[in-house]
């Protein structure tokens, strides 16, 4: 067996039919999609098509809410900015511990260099947002809450409809950061309050360097990037057609395989982490048991260096992660772990495994086996192990680390 892909959070493989759809446009059709003539205008309509698709797969009511970015973090940040100068007398973020960097650092700055106050929310054990602390922190002065759809490092699902709900009763405006969520759980935004969306196209499938942001119909926006009037005046800049083109490819093959996602790479998924808690022991599935990511398991594993447990797994060919690629070479543990109160002796330890359409039954009981070999061979070269004190980081939270089968069908 060739090498195993498990960190499909950091970025997706680019579906071959997206590529497909993309080459035309680098080479026969690469007129500019703002012009006029007949090698921009068949451009334009290719790009109005693929916008009606990533409309679709949103449930967008309308296709010019879609506005075009490079990704998910300008998108993030085009949010943020548009709220705190379109909502006037209002000076206060809501947010989460357990963001992305993308909007934590923007948060920290802007409360550095322009005294915004930021209300950071804290989570439970399973990651789950403190909703009475969210309710409290708005107020009259909230400019925008931001909260993540689906956490990048868990996997955990926030209930972001009653959390837009909430911040339209105090007059703020509602982004979430969709990147993780989008393509991988149904998503259908004319039933929501929320305001603005981010996503990231190379998080589904699709290319690198291209994203969106969702603007519901009505909410006042202020670009983040002024020059020409493409994206409706919202954001400047020629359109870069063929990753366009293949964010809405992308969109499509989402939408059609969502059932894929929600039964098959799921299963798997229960597969791979009830297979490690059973055979492996002394270690916790982070982010609770139930509302998570289809295709997301983080595990934490006790008195261990998770950078060893990825260092050989990526010698023995499976690629995986500790968390989020944003963040990579830090040596500090995960704010997210750490938000969540995992225990000192497994907040080292943690792994996140992420899955996508293209995984095997073959490829995660490849898995299993490789990891429960590095895990028994890392903990007996391991003094801290052997001298281990207290009870078991499982006890900490899940029972599900206690006489649990594996599925043999998936």
């Amino acid at each position: 067996m060739g090498s195993i892909y498990l960190d499909n959070n950091a970025t997706t493989r680019t579906d071959p039919d997206v590529v497909a759809a993309m080459l035309p446009y680098f080479t026969e059709q690469f007129g500019n999609a703002s012009s006029t003539h007949d090698f921009g205008a068949g451009v334009g309509d290719s790009v109005r098509t693929a916008r009606r698709a990533l409309q679709k797969l949103l449930g967008a009511a309308f296709d010019h809410e879609v506005i075009y970015t490079s990704g998910g973090t300008e998108s993030d940040n085009a949010a943020i900015l548009s709220a705190l100068e379109t909502q006037a007398g209002r000076s206060e973020i809501v947010t989460t511990t357990v963001e992305h960097p993308a909007i934590l650092a923007l948060a920290a700055d802007l409360a550095k260099t322009r005294g915004i106050k930021v209300h950071y929310i804290a989570v439970d054990r399973d990651g789950n947002l403190d909703i009475d602390a969210y309710r409290r922190a708005l107020g009259p002065q909230t400019a925008i809450a931001s909260v993540m759809w689906a956490n990048n490092e868990t996997g955990t699902i926030f209930p972001v409809e009653t959390l837009a709900t909430l911040a339209h009763e105090a007059g703020a405006l509602f982004h979430t950061d969709a990147v993780q969520a989008a393509g991988r759980i149904p998503i259908d935004l004319k039933a929501t309050a929320i305001d603005m969306l981010s996503l990231s196209g190379h998080k589904l499938h699709g290319p690198k360097g291209i994203g969106a942001l969702y603007v519901r119909k009505g909410t006042r926006f202020k670009p983040l990037i002024r020059g020409g009037h493409q994206e409706r005046g919202r954001r400047a800049g020629t359109e870069n057609s063929p990753a366009i083109i293949g964010l809405g490819k992308a969109a499509e093959r989402a939408l059609t395989l969502m059932d894929e996602t929600q039964t098959r790479v799921r299963g798997l998924r229960d597969r791979l982490e009830q297979g490690v808690l059973h055979r492996i022991g002394h270690c916790v599935v982070t982010g609770g048991s139930q509302n998570r990511l289809p295709n997301t398991t983080n595990i934490a594993f006790e008195y261990l260096d998770g950078e060893a447990i990825l260092l050989h797994l990526n010698r023995a060919g499976i690629a995986a992660s500790s968390g989020s690629a944003c963040t990579a070479g830090s040596t500090e543990p995960s704010h997210v772990l750490r938000a969540m109160g995992v225990p000192a002796s497994a907040l080292h330890g943690a792994i996140r495994l992420s899955l996508s359409r293209d995984n095997s039954v073959a490829e995660i009981d490849r898995v299993l086996e490789v990891l429960t070999g590095i895990i028994a061979r890392l903990r007996e070269a391991s003094p801290v192990w052997q001298d281990r004190k207290g009870p078991p980081v499982a006890e900490w939270r899940d029972p599900r680390a206690h006489d649990i089968g594996v599925p043999q069908h998936v």
